[in-house]
């Protein structure tokens, strides 16, 4: 048997995990994904299939903000923003999906950011 890539195996933890966690119409999925250069946050209707709400250290208004996209001050800010961008939008409540990451870092930050802005999960 071959060993998984990184890629694979966390593609494998992600889809293992989507079959617990489903976004609603009343609680949509808040899904996390992070390359090595930037950080990228949603907020998904499983049921319509569609992207209610996203942000990510690529927007104009945040990459200004930070000098790097991919550490944990990019991640705070990126979840300050989806938190902004959900309530204004009417989204309170939300089911974390952490793509297959572990709970720590940039993916730990941008939830606790989210939160403290708001967000309940």
């Amino acid at each position: 048997m071959s060993k998984l890539s990184k890629r694979e195996a966390r593609e494998k933890r992600h889809k293992r995990i989507r079959n617990k966690v489903q976004g609603t119409p009343d609680r949509p999925r808040l899904n996390v994904y992070r390359s090595n250069q930037h950080i990228y946050a949603q907020v998904i209707d499983d049921f319509a299939g569609e992207t209610l709400v996203a942000a990510s250290s690529v927007d104009k208004e945040i990459s200004e903000k930070v000098s790097n996209g991919g550490n944990k001050d990019a991640a705070k800010t990126v979840g300050e923003y989806i938190a902004k961008r959900a309530l204004d939008k009417g989204i309170t409540t939300v089911v974390f999906d952490r793509g297959g990451y572990d709970y720590h870092g940039r993916v730990k930050a941008l939830a606790e950011s989210a939160r403290e802005n708001g967000l309940k999960f």
